[in-house]
């Protein structure tokens, strides 16, 4: 271990950033320790995470380099970080938990993967975003974009209404409230993917949904096909139910055919994980091409075939979508109202075949028993009123606005986007290692998202993901092209 003297015995640091500040209760050595502690705790620093040299730790924060050593230190003492000779300090794998005799647990057969651990730097960041100010990283639009009058009323509504407020002193329907599930399934004839109100399950959320999916027809071992770049929350997910993920690359007109086909021969795959439209964090949306050929591909192979339809209320007009093309027999369509109408009152549902239904609302049951009917009806209201739709197109209209204004500043600021910008989201390749950035940002008090969190295995990356409603402001471009070139 290093040792160093307490900095306040060592010569005096200067241009200490943000709150690293001389107290007589803290030394710098302490705060310093602590913000990388609290970090760790948070997972904003993964397990298998480079802490920053000794070098560019004390320029960054204008720290003597013994005052970083002596942080470091008391990081290794406590646990938290390990060092590794020549190579740095990095964060240390959470130990296993021992049985209740106190044994070891036996080693995976196959070890697990470290980069879906990070997603909960994204996930964590939804609840402790820094400060006020907008983050570039979130996966949401910010709060004053969703604010509304008629939600609020359509609770007031429903909750006004006698039946409901008796049924409410029950559990409610297993499958979800009959009226909005009618609702949706009026919606959906619009998409056009024919659903029967007897076929759809609402979920607390659509993460709720694909979990239901996957507990129903998975078992730990399984092989499941996943899009990467991807979304880090289902590598993470599908691994902590001890699935084997097998990354397709995700190109503009869909998934890598190729490699598709190579994984159904040699791992007989049981399901296939994609969002069709407005792929997260690409903005690609599928070609009708590519959606049959995965279609004759599950057919083929006998898999099925979960698509996420979470941005379909900013999505463009008559966008392929294979549940629609298959009519819903290997496809489960899925889908929430999170991204456009309120991420709290998690609304959910998903869109199976007849013959799975019921093995899909044993699992739901099992789960959470029921959903809230007070906020499904609400939700049906705002739907049948068409209320949600015109909030919907004043959304879509301000966020074309905010992405023009966000694509600009990317590209002045050195950024070049590797996919075309679309959606909520662009996909930008920004010449340094972003993960090293995003630590650096979060001393900025800004959350960004890095290229790794998108990859079934963690590897340095360039790219990143910006959410265009949060990154129309050029205070984060200024602070991202400072931090750049430093």
């Amino acid at each position: 271990m290093f040792h160093s003297k307490d900095s306040r015995d060592t010569a005096p640091d200067t241009a200490v950033v943000a709150s690293l500040t001389r107290t007589a209760a803290q030394t710098l050595t302490e705060q310093l320790a602590e913000r990388f502690a609290a970090r760790i705790r948070d997972r904003l620093l993964a397990p298998g995470a480079r802490l920053p040299s000794v070098r560019q730790c004390a320029a960054q924060h204008g720290l003597n380099p013994s005052t970083v050593v002596a942080a470091y230190d008391l990081l290794l003492a406590q646990g938290l970080v390990e060092a590794r000779p020549h190579r740095g300090f990095f964060v240390r794998e959470r130990a296993p938990l021992r049985d209740a005799g106190g044994a070891a647990p036996v080693a995976p057969a196959t070890p697990r993967m470290a980069a879906p651990l990070s997603a909960a730097t994204l996930i964590r960041g939804m609840f402790h975003p820094g400060g006020s100010l907008p983050q570039p990283g979130m996966g949401v639009l910010p709060p004053e974009w969703l604010e509304s009058t008629f939600m609020p009323a359509a609770v007031r509504k429903v909750s006004g209404q006698k039946a409901l407020a008796e049924s409410s002193l029950r559990y409610g329907e297993p499958m979800g409230d009959g009226h909005l599930r009618r609702v949706l399934a009026a919606r959906l004839q619009g998409l056009g993917l024919p659903a029967d109100p007897a076929q759809i399950i609402t979920t607390v959320g659509a993460t709720h949904a694909l979990d239901i999916v996957s507990r129903t027809l998975l078992k730990p071992g399984d092989a499941v096909m996943v899009e990467e770049p991807g979304w880090a929350v289902e590598f993470a997910r599908l691994d902590a139910l001890g699935m084997r993920i097998l990354p397709v690359p995700r190109g503009p007109a869909g998934p890598d055919l190729a490699v598709m086909a190579r994984y159904c021969e040699a791992h007989a795959p049981k399901l296939f994980v994609s969002v069709s439209v407005l792929h997260n964090p690409t903005g690609y949306c599928l070609s009708p091409a590519s959606a049959h050929r995965v279609l004759q591909l599950a057919q083929q192979h006998d898999f099925h075939i979960v698509e996420d339809d979470t941005y379909s209320h900013i999505a463009p007009e008559h966008a392929t979508r294979m549940s629609v093309l298959d009519g819903l027999r290997r496809t489960i369509y899925v889908s929430g109202f999170a991204k456009i109408l309120a991420p709290n009152w998690r609304v959910g549902y998903l869109v199976a075949p007849p013959e799975l239904t019921e093995r899909l609302l044993d699992t739901k049951l099992l789960a959470t028993l029921t959903t809230p009917s007070l906020l499904e009806r609400a939700l049906a209201h705002c739907i049948e009123s068409g209320q949600l739709r015109r909030h919907a197109e004043r959304i879509r209209t301000r966020l074309d606005a905010a992405r023009t204004r966000s694509v600009k500043l990317a590209q002045a600021s050195g950024c070049r986007f590797v996919a075309e910008p679309s959606g909520l989201f662009g996909w930008v390749d920004t010449g340094v290692d972003t993960e090293a950035l995003a630590q650096r940002m979060l001393d900025e008090d800004y959350l960004i998202a890095p290229g790794a969190l998108f990859h079934a295995a963690r590897a340095p990356s360039t790219l990143m993901r910006i959410n265009f409603a949060t990154t129309q402001d050029a205070a984060f471009w200024k602070v991202f092209r400072r931090l750049v070139a430093s």
